[in-house]
């Protein structure tokens, strides 16, 4: 299975927070391809722009793929905003495009928020 990691999720791990993590979430870590959307980079370098996060988006994500093989998925944007057009439970660009590039994908999301777990299917975290 493809397994798309939230944007809280890829700075989980690269903080070594796994006690952050459901124990469901942890196995779904460890037995599945993991793949981010580019817009989980954008929001890290947003993140770091303001300083809610130490390490550039370059350095946590460089890490993750020699860690544990992280991809950053290359699904076309055209394709992705057409899925994005039609999520209209939230205002948010990134969880919108986040979701939009997993369903594209036919991949499951591993994200612990709520409002995108209660409206998209393919998103999991117990």
């Amino acid at each position: 299975m493809i397994l798309y990691l939230d944007t809280h999720v890829v700075v989980w791990l690269y903080a070594g927070l796994t006690h952050e993590f459901s124990e469901h979430a942890v196995k779904l870590i460890e037995h599945n391809d993991l793949l981010i959307s580019p817009m989980v980079q954008l929001e890290l370098v947003y993140l770091h722009e303001t300083k809610r996060i130490m390490h550039s988006a370059n350095t946590i994500i460089n890490e993750l793929q020699s860690r544990i093989g992280l991809k950053i998925c290359d699904i076309s944007f055209e394709t992705i905003i057409h899925k994005a057009i039609t999520l209209d439970w939230t205002r948010d660009p990134f969880d919108r495009l986040i979701v939009a590039q997993t369903l594209c994908d036919k991949g499951k999301l591993l994200t612990k928020d709520k409002s995108i777990r209660k409206n998209c299917k393919s998103a999991v975290w117990e």
